[in-house]
């Protein structure tokens, strides 16, 4: 086969594994596993082998035109460069591992045949996202993945919080669908063409007409598809989903699909200085913001994503200075450990029985040698797995050298560095400096969340967690298949530049030193307020467990974020003064903790007005309109009575009402002869 057909095959396998699933899952249910995990698997080493094929050298490109379709073409095209290939093979991975751990961990779940269905189509949408060569294409990929989300945000829709979050997902990415597709045809109609390779060279030749308003329109679809600022209000109530499809959603599909879309059409936005701007504007806010949210959040899952929100700052800061190849490797290396961190807190969560943090820090054993007796069996609630895993995962995530995170998020800080000081002409230097000062002072704010997040899990005390037994062989499996490239990406620096435009991805030495240095102050000043505060911790006995030992993955998790609430008044955080995150933050912590009201103020901004216009629309409709419906209806109404009530099967009545009324025809005509007689 050729590398066009293998690329091909790529997103329609896991597509065709959906239909089948979802065919055969009622009649016959022992296939809903195989079709799940099979396609998607294939498509991963097909896309490994087309990833090999490339080599990083010219771009493959193949189209064809399936039906005319006006003055601007709209083709069935691939386009196949390094970046492409490359984050083929990381959707691939991530997929595969998040269908293998569903089946653990969603063991016992009677809509799980949807469910793996819909992750293969998701799957599917975001490959098709990525291997596409025309914009339109494209787009189907983007609203196909809209849609899934939407349905699999909103799995557990028993609790009230995922029905709220699925709509709120999907409301908010389209806010900002609207957008981006003006800005498509806007961008095919200057360009003369729906191909990326066309449009691209129209850029670099100066075709767009009107840069920076394409620019700006395009950049309120990928705020709301990447969770970016404004617009990224979506993505952390989000989390009342599965935690194999937060993995997804964070590591390899959706979210990264924005940042993928940037990259791809970077001539475009680097066309206008003013768009770059706004980007890396867009970026630094979105860092330090998230970043302080995450200090403050209680649910283990919420931590994470506004740790996603503000990693993909970094790479919307590398776009912004003009350096897609930084950008792309930050996304390729955030993917692995990110899907690593979600997977191994859906094992927490089940270990532990809540989604609390707040709770873990007041139970024992989660690391697997708290307790003595399970030092030495290794069983019962202990983790082990999850423990050394998720570790390493943060341990990238706070880009500790060696591991992956280091590595890339220096390339993104570096190319900042190299705009601030003009040594590159892409951006405009005071983008590079928005987004070098940012991207380090969230290193250090990254290095503090992510220490309170290890030390709450598994340096609690108190109480044992329930005993749900070893996890699934399956859910662990996955977790070490994940720490390797979370340890290891990192290394391959030297040997990627040609699936990077030739570009070099070695940190530089002041940018590294910096960052390191901060990431270390960060996670030794939260050591320090931990242990200032742990003491507290037994004397303020708090906790929101909802352990359920003979439950799977999926029924304790959808129980410990039912019980949040109602225990703590609050999704997002708790009442605990042993959290060392309320001491660093201080009076900032309340604020924080809310996504500094940034609901309330869309809720006073335009929700309220919304309904507000919707309440005054259904007075005039029931008290108005409906009236003068009433009113032309009552007429004929009364007027039938009338004939109804004369038709009483009497013929003398009507032998009499006949009399009557030729009496009066008579009386009339001769009335009108003598008054035209005497006129």
């Amino acid at each position: 086969m050729t590398t066009t057909t293998l690329a091909v095959l790529v997103p329609l396998l896991p597509f065709l594994g959906a239909a089948a699933g979802l065919l055969l899952g009622r009649r016959a249910p022992g296939f809903v596993r195989p079709l799940a995990v099979l396609p998607t698997f294939a498509a991963f080493v097909l896309a490994v082998v087309v990833a090999v094929d490339q080599g990083g050298g010219k771009a493959i490109d193949a189209a064809t035109r399936l039906t005319p379709t006006g003055s601007v073409p709209i083709e069935l095209a691939l386009h196949l460069d390094g970046f492409a290939v490359l984050v083929a093979v990381l959707v691939g991975l991530v997929a595969t591992c998040v269908q293998l751990y569903s089946t653990g961990y969603l063991r016992d779940d009677p809509r799980y045949t949807s469910y793996a269905a819909l992750v293969s189509l998701f799957t599917s949408a975001m490959l098709l996202v990525v291997y596409s060569g025309d914009l339109m294409v494209l787009l189907v990929g983007w609203e196909i993945m809209g849609i899934c989300s939407y349905f699999l945000v909103g799995h557990y829709w028993e609790t009230p919080e995922a029905r709220a979050a699925s709509l709120k997902a999907f409301l908010v990415t389209k806010l900002g669908d609207v957008p981006f597709l003006i800005g498509l045809f806007a961008l095919a109609t200057d360009a003369g063409t729906f191909r990326i390779t066309g449009v691209v060279q129209a850029a670099l030749t100066g075709g767009i007409d009107h840069p920076t308003l394409i620019a700006l329109l395009l950049l309120a679809g990928v705020a709301g598809k990447s969770a970016q600022f404004p617009l990224h209000t979506w993505l952390p109530d989000a989390m009342a989903g599965p935690t194999p499809v937060s993995a997804l959603i964070h590591a390899a599909t959706m979210v990264a699909a924005g940042i993928y879309f940037v990259a791809r059409l970077l001539p475009v936005f680097a066309a206008s200085a003013a768009a770059m701007t706004v980007l890396a504007v867009m970026a630094a806010v979105t860092m330090v913001g998230s970043a302080l949210a995450a200090l403050a959040q209680d649910d283990i899952k919420r931590v994470l994503a506004y740790s996603t929100i503000g990693q993909l700052g970094y790479m919307s800061g590398a776009l912004a200075v003009g350096d897609r190849g930084a950008a792309v490797f930050h996304l390729l290396s955030h993917g692995a450990f990110k899907a690593l961190l979600f997977l191994a807190a859906g094992v927490i969560i089940h270990a532990a029985g809540t989604n609390s943090l707040t709770a873990m820090s007041r139970m024992g054993g989660l690391a697997g040698g708290a307790s003595p007796a399970r030092a030495k069996s290794r069983a019962g609630g202990s983790i082990p797995d999850a423990y050394w895993t998720m570790t390493v995962a943060l341990l990238a995530l706070a880009a500790i050298p060696p591991f992956a995170g280091f590595f890339s998020k220096e390339a993104v800080l570096s190319a900042a560095e190299h705009t601030a000081l003009g040594e590159s002409q892409v951006a405009p230097s005071g983008a590079g400096w928005t987004v070098l000062i940012a991207g380090l002072l969230t290193a250090l704010l990254t290095a503090a969340y992510a220490t309170r997040l290890w030390l709450l899990a598994f340096r609690g005390r108190g109480a044992e967690a329930a005993d749900h037994g070893r996890q699934p062989v399956v859910m662990n499996a996955v977790l070490w298949v994940l720490a390797i490239p979370s340890i290891g990406f990192g290394l391959t620096t030297g040997y990627l530049g040609d699936w990077f435009d030739g570009h070099a991805l070695t940190p530089a030495v002041t940018t590294s030193v910096l960052s390191t240095g901060l990431a270390l102050v960060g996670g030794l000043v939260t050591y320090a307020a931990w242990r200032h505060t742990s003491a507290l911790a037994a004397r303020t006995p708090m906790g929101a467990v909802a352990a359920h030992p003979e439950g799977d993955g999926g029924l304790v998790e959808e129980e410990a974020i039912a019980s949040h609430t109602e225990v703590y008044g609050s999704i997002a955080s708790a009442p605990d003064p042993a959290d060392p995150g309320r001491l660093l933050l201080g009076p900032l912590h309340r604020h924080a903790a809310t996504g500094f009201h940034l609901d309330a103020v869309y809720s006073a901004l335009f929700v309220r007005p919304v309904l507000a216009a919707a309440a005054l629309v259904r007075f005039l409709d029931r008290e108005v309109v409906e009236t003068y419906v009433r009113g032309a209806s009552a007429a004929p109404r009364w007027l039938g009575w009338a004939v109804r009530r004369a038709q009483n099967g009497n013929v003398q009545s009507y032998l009499s009402a006949l009399l009557a009324g030729s009496l009066v025809l008579a009386a009339a005509v001769v009335v009108l002869a003598n008054v035209t007689a005497g006129s």
